[in-house]
């Protein structure tokens, strides 16, 4: 095989890369939300998934690289995060674990991350509202954000909440007193149930329902943003059962509250709820820009939204102030040939921005789409110029890829190379030049994409609700490396922490590494801090 001189040099820089180890302690691992880990030494090629008996027990003996599996519900859409040596991850109550909580209920599970152990669980019940607020066995879709000893997620009852890392095991730890209510909060003649050890220990609740009289479509999903004290979400405000009528036009899409104590402190001042085109389910990006931080957010209207970090009058009056903003659909998903206006939910016609943006060298990345009930239809991945302010969407455009179908994933960039990688609900991956748009591939999964890309150790890892995981190489010319089915539809994200490759189905939790390299012994943990 013969080696130019750019190939030598790329050689010579992976192999002087140290090799580092680090949690995985929000969506995207970082504010900045990029689909990327440093981390090196992870398997390129999963086991075959083998049941006991022709049941729902893996046979984990069976399976190389598998450092250990936990069982699920039967529906699990929140993604997987990892800090202090603790694993979490939303998931619904089919099958329950606790016979003192039957029937549907959304759950965050907690497990030990050396065994997969179940530390304690999160029980939240659903809303009398029904389907139109909170759809049934879904479970809770907020990937957790951890901090210190603290968790942060949206429930599906369209709360922030504020939970103990450490569950009830510790006591019964902040103001938050009521538990043995809230689990059965909306369940007629339920009688309230003591929490035990491995039950969760809340802190705070912040309701944006009754706080802020936001109606959430069908769900509540934000992954929360932490930057300094502020918690930074979306209120999942939308559209009624009639698909026609906001109930809350002018209810906040995008607050802040304080950390410690869930506070109100600001809401958006972006008025984006009378133009909200179904429901609202993003969750927001740091961007430091010219030393100055930004909270970059996808709305319902298909506008991405970069607001002030710092509330403006923080208290029961304070805003967060746009400094720019982009509208993602082009004028001719709007009107047809003929000049009239294509009406949404149509498959030619306007997305709102259910991916994440993603910050990556004063650029953000961001791609649009709809609810998945929807079907497939067209779409538009846009990289935003993030420097400049007001409304630019004429000036900011740095390219657009219209390969791209609708899509609700977030993309992966791999600052090693420069490459970007992203999915998109019809199910195929592309591969582009992160700089100029330059498409390099694509790659049909032949089944629709839930999940989001992620890039590590020169390997592309993606899963489909086929539950097929896919394996490719980080690279201009397309190589699939391996693909396996979990048994189960595979709606979340890989995520890496530590050396584990992490990978959830609809029924397990998986955790591989490569048992042949790792014996016992961990690199050095190190806070990766890599985009500026």
């Amino acid at each position: 095989m013969k080696f130019n001189q750019h190939t030598l040099v790329a050689i010579a820089l992976i192999v002087a890369l140290p090799v580092v180890a680090a949690d995985w302690p929000q969506w995207g691992g970082r504010p900045v939300r990029n689909m990327y880990s440093p981390e090196r030494g992870l398997p390129g090629k999963m086991p075959e998934v083998q049941f006991k008996d022709g049941g729902n027990d893996i046979d984990s003996a069976a399976m190389k690289n598998l450092k250990w599996v936990a069982k699920l519900g039967s529906q699990s859409y929140g993604n997987v995060t990892v800090s202090g040596g603790k694993v979490f991850l939303g998931t619904n109550n089919e099958p329950g674990r606790d016979s003192r909580h039957e029937g549907d209920r959304s759950i965050l599970l907690c497990f030990e991350e050396k065994t997969g152990k179940f530390l304690w669980q999160l029980v939240v019940p659903k809303l009398a509202s029904g389907k139109v607020n909170d759809w049934e066995c879904l479970g809770l879709l907020s990937s957790p954000t951890v901090e210190g000893d603290r968790v942060y997620i949206v429930t599906s009852r369209c709360e922030i909440m504020c939970l103990d890392v450490n569950g009830m095991g510790n006591g019964n730890d902040g103001p938050f007193k009521d538990e043995a209510k809230y689990v059965v909060k909306d369940l007629p003649g339920a009688s309230p149930i003591e929490p035990g050890a491995q039950d969760a220990d809340i802190i705070w609740v912040y309701d944006m329902m009754d706080e802020l009289g936001v109606f959430p479509h069908n769900a509540s999903n934000c992954s929360v943003l932490l930057v300094g004290d502020i918690v930074y979400a979306c209120t999942s405000n939308g559209q009624d059962w009639t698909h026609s009528n906001i109930p809350a036009p002018n209810a906040p899409s995008f607050i802040a509250v304080d950390k410690h104590t869930g506070k109100f402190l600001a809401e958006d001042d972006a008025k984006i709820g009378p133009n909200i085109l179904h429901g609202q389910w993003g969750s927001p990006t740091l961007a430091e820009v010219n030393g100055k931080k930004l909270v970059v957010f996808g709305g319902g209207d298909g506008i991405c939204y970069a607001f002030d970090a710092q509330p403006v009058n923080p208290g029961d009056e304070g805003i967060l102030k746009t400094v720019w903003k982009f509208d993602c659909n082009p004028p001719d998903f709007k009107k047809d040939k003929e000049g009239n206006p294509i009406k949404y939910p149509a498959a030619e016609g306007v997305s709102e921005i259910n991916a994440t943006p993603v910050f990556y060298k004063n650029r953000i990345y961001v791609a649009v789409g709809q609810d998945p009930e929807h079907g497939e239809g067209i779409g538009i991945l846009t990289c935003i110029d993030a420097t400049k302010t007001g409304d630019v969407t004429q000036t900011a455009k740095l390219w657009e890829y219209r390969g791209i179908h609708r899509s609700i994933s977030t993309v992966s960039i791999d600052p090693e190379t420069g490459l970007l990688f992203v999915g998109d609900f019809s199910g195929f991956l592309h591969c582009l030049d992160a700089e100029t748009g330059k498409v390099y591939w694509t790659h049909d999964m032949k089944a629709h994409m839930w999940g989001s890309t992620f890039v590590a150790d020169g390997k592309v890892y993606a899963g489909d609700e086929d539950g097929d995981l896919i394996v490719l190489a980080a690279a201009k010319d397309k190589q699939i490396i391996s693909e396996t089915n979990m048994g189960a539809p595979v709606y979340g994200t890989p995520v890496v922490a530590n050396g584990v490759l992490y990978l959830q189905s609809n029924t397990h939790l998986f955790a591989f590494h490569d048992a042949a390299r790792i014996k016992g012994d961990q690199p050095p943990k190190v806070e990766i801090k890599l985009e500026k």
